[in-house]
């Protein structure tokens, strides 16, 4: 048992992933009855798990090299570096490159079964057809994503590293896998060599390597409350403005 967990723990650590040895003995006990399993295939659901938990759960704070500045946000920090490797997860997305207004009514598209392509809306969902078969055949579901996601950005985030450190990072350079309909909340990133300016983290290419993963509860509410938080920011912009 113990060979094993070091094992596993030496394998999720080359992956930048130190996970915390309450929740390994957790992890091996419950893959117990797999008898003659290979380490790798143990490895990757290890992995699979690791992605899909809550990295305050799963990682351990021991190591301070792997976890976020305390002091990350503070403003009066001209600019500094951190080195990392340091996995966080991520708890919001916003899209800061387009209006409120085309966000809220791409969603708006989407609940319609609709999508954009190039200058024309087509129908993605057959009236009175399943909702999976589009006109195109393609997953409307897939269709709404896509179209959720196809912004330049730039995008801001919500990060959160093992301890529950928050930081606000921005997508200084676009950032492949970075959207509103790509990246799940709860999704996982390794943040290396990376600057934090005035308590901005900011993300570049080659700064950042998306995991992938989410945390299936909080993305569903992120996603399901979306709309409603777009059209708040907007009354109380319009409030704002008639001050």
């Amino acid at each position: 048992m113990a060979n094993i967990n070091q094992e596993i723990s030496a394998q999720l650590q080359g992956k930048s992933l130190p996970v915390s040895s309450s929740w390994l003995n957790t992890f091996v006990a419950s893959t117990s009855h797999q008898r003659n399993v290979p380490l790798a295939a143990l490895t990757q659901t290890a992995v699979f798990r690791v992605l899909a938990s809550d990295f305050r759960d799963s990682l351990t704070t021991s190591s301070p090299s792997s976890l976020l500045p305390a002091d990350i946000s503070h403003p009066t920090i001209q600019e500094r570096r951190i080195q990392g490797p340091i996995p966080v997860q991520v708890l919001d997305v916003e899209d800061i490159g387009s209006s409120l207004w085309s966000q809220v009514e791409a969603i708006e598209r989407v609940e319609r079964g609709e999508a954009i392509r190039g200058r024309e809306i087509v129908r993605t969902v057959n009236v009175g057809e399943d909702r999976g078969e589009g006109v195109d055949g393609a997953n409307g579901t897939a269709a709404g994503s896509n179209e959720l996601g196809n912004s330049n950005g730039p995008h801001r985030l919500i990060v959160q590293d093992a301890k529950g450190t928050k930081a606000v990072a921005l997508e200084l350079r676009q950032v492949h896998g970075i959207g509103t309909g790509k990246l799940a909340i709860g999704a996982k990133l390794l943040l290396r060599n990376t600057t934090v300016a005035r308590g901005m983290v900011l993300l570049t290419p080659e700064c950042v390597t998306i995991l992938g993963g989410k945390i299936d509860a909080l993305d569903q509410s992120w996603r399901d409350g979306r709309k409603e938080r777009l059209l708040a920011r907007i009354t109380a912009a319009a409030g704002e403005q008639t001050q």
